[in-house]
């Protein structure tokens, strides 16, 4: 079984939407790493040298690859990705090898014959 990596970089107030659409699309976990920092094309607003931004999450979702595409769709759905700038971004990587995901493999592999 061949697996992806999704990474969404996400609002913490999405974060929720977002794994539960992700869920619904086929995703078997998560991990969510909080209080990430970023900014896009425009610079973070400051107040008196604070910086004014919103908390994001770093979301991580080990997916098999016949899923990953769906996915990827259904959390940019979820998150207004596409919306409005600064909303979230979502990217996926090829993962070589990966290991502990046996009871992973069990369930997914039910689902990609159904799909197939």
């Amino acid at each position: 079984m061949h697996f992806k990596l999704i990474i969404a970089l996400v609002e913490d107030t999405t974060t929720e939407k977002v794994l539960e659409a992700a869920r619904s699309a086929g995703a078997t976990g998560s991990t969510v790493i909080n209080h990430a920092r970023g900014e896009g094309v425009n610079q973070s607003k400051t107040f008196l040298g604070l910086t004014l931004d919103t908390q994001r999450d770093v979301l991580l979702l080990l997916v098999e690859e016949h899923l990953s595409r769906t996915i990827l769709e259904t959390i940019s759905k979820a998150g207004q990705f596409d919306e409005e700038p600064g909303n979230g971004i979502a990217f996926q990587l090829d993962i070589e090898d990966a290991v502990g995901v046996s009871h992973q493999i069990q369930t997914l592999t039910q689902v990609i014959e159904e799909e197939l």
